[in-house]
């Protein structure tokens, strides 16, 4: 069961209620239907039209993240070091949380270059989420590093390209990329607090899963097409 069921349950109760209550109301006169019969109109409705719940659940949803999103926006979009790709002024920002371990997150790499590529006033935030393996949290560390050096770009696209995770691939891509390793282990402290501030706000924000992306007040989820990213971006863009 979704978090948002119950939740969405409770407001399509809710307004069945609401609706009752109006209807009575308006019945109410001399000749009128019974408060009863109208109750049973509304649930009728209701039930015939099953598309209204998972339509409440949206609603709740978009409202709560939107809260969310607005009580961690800094959080959110002011990126560690050099972990964004795009306009820095850019009038949007677009929030990838991603683990490199994450296939999707990988495909999606082509999708975020075109829309750099197409916006000249878009800024992609990069977000490390290590969650789906202890080799993810490496090599999340590893990229805090790169970006404190100014060489995220580099190390990000090189792990990505060597396939799956391992310590090899991981020393690898810092080499390609020109990283510093030998302040690791003094720079752990600082990458585990980032990791878990990334942890925490994600968590607020409803993300179970990578990638997961924040632009304006919505938070979405999976390898999207480009085409929804676009819509989303022109969303917020309109405010």
């Amino acid at each position: 069961m979704s978090k948002w069921t119950l939740p969405a349950i409770a407001v399509a109760g809710a307004a069945i209620g609401g609706l009752a209550v109006w209807g009575y109301d308006r019945q109410a006169a001399p000749g009128g239907l019974a408060r009863a019969q109208v109750e049973g109109i509304v649930h009728d409705y209701v039930l015939a039209h099953g598309e209204l719940l998972p339509q409440a659940m949206q609603k709740l949803q978009e409202r709560e993240s939107g809260t969310a999103v607005a009580a961690n926006r800094p959080a959110i979009v002011t990126p560690f070091g050099s972990a964004w790709t795009g306009n820095p002024k850019g009038d949007v920002t677009l929030v990838e949380y991603f683990d490199y371990n994450c296939g999707y997150c990988r495909a999606s790499l082509p999708t975020i270059a075109k829309l750099v590529a197409a916006d000249p006033n878009l800024r992609v935030v990069f977000r490390d989420l290590p969650i789906l393996s202890p080799q993810s949290r490496t090599a999340a560390r590893a990229s805090l590093a790169a970006a404190q050096q100014g060489k995220f770009g580099a190390f990000h696209d090189a792990l990505y390209a060597a396939g799956p995770v391992s310590e090899a691939t991981i020393a690898r891509a810092s080499a390609t990329a020109g990283v510093d390793t030998g302040g690791a282990a003094g720079f752990a402290a600082t990458a585990d607090a980032e990791i878990g501030k990334n942890m925490e706000t994600a968590a607020k924000l409803g993300v179970t899963g990578t990638p997961a992306w924040v632009v304006g007040d919505r938070v979405l989820s999976g390898a999207l097409p480009i085409e929804e990213l676009q819509k989303a971006i022109a969303a917020a863009r309109a405010g």
